[in-house]
């Protein structure tokens, strides 16, 4: 079996793949969305862009319905079946499927709503200074070098 030792490999197999542990991702303003993710593109060394391969229960969700200011994001599903909420729209999206979130785009999430777990490759830019937007619970989160910071829309004011 081949190990994973080194920290920027370039080329990881469907094996070293296989053998990384999952790490258990809970959304900090939603309980019910839990990630199974494993980070394949910090292993590759990228800084820039972080890819991940994400593992989601039946009827768990993503994440809270959000879009980002600053950067791009993508999923490609590779197995099972889940609902993709688009601003106000839901539509199936099942294996095969690709979804492109652009910046400044309208607010995103999935759920599960299959009988087996959905299975996708993740992707978004890793700026040092985004600004997250929650339109469903009020919420504007903002990162800056890699520190969180979030605010309630109705107390923030205007100059």
């Amino acid at each position: 079996m081949s190990q994973i030792t080194e920290p920027n490999k370039s080329v990881l197999s469907a094996e070293d793949i296989a053998e990384l542990p999952e790490r258990r991702n809970v959304h900090q303003f939603n309980a019910k969305a839990i990630r199974h993710t494993k980070s394949i593109g910090d292993l590759a060394g990228l800084t820039t862009i972080g890819i991940h391969l994400v593992r989601v229960e039946p009827g768990d969700e993503t994440t809270q319905h959000h879009n980002h200011e600053v950067s791009d994001e993508f999923v490609y599903i590779l197995q099972g079946e889940g609902t993709l909420f688009l601003g106000d729209e839901s539509m199936i999206i099942k294996a095969g499927d690709f979804a492109g979130f652009p910046k400044n785009g309208e607010a995103h999430s999935m759920k599960n709503t299959g009988d087996e777990d959905l299975v996708y490759l993740m992707g978004g830019g890793r700026p040092e200074f985004d600004i997250c937007n929650y339109p469903k619970i009020n919420r504007r989160m903002y990162l800056v070098n890699g520190d969180k910071e979030f605010v309630d829309l109705e107390h923030l004011g205007k100059i």
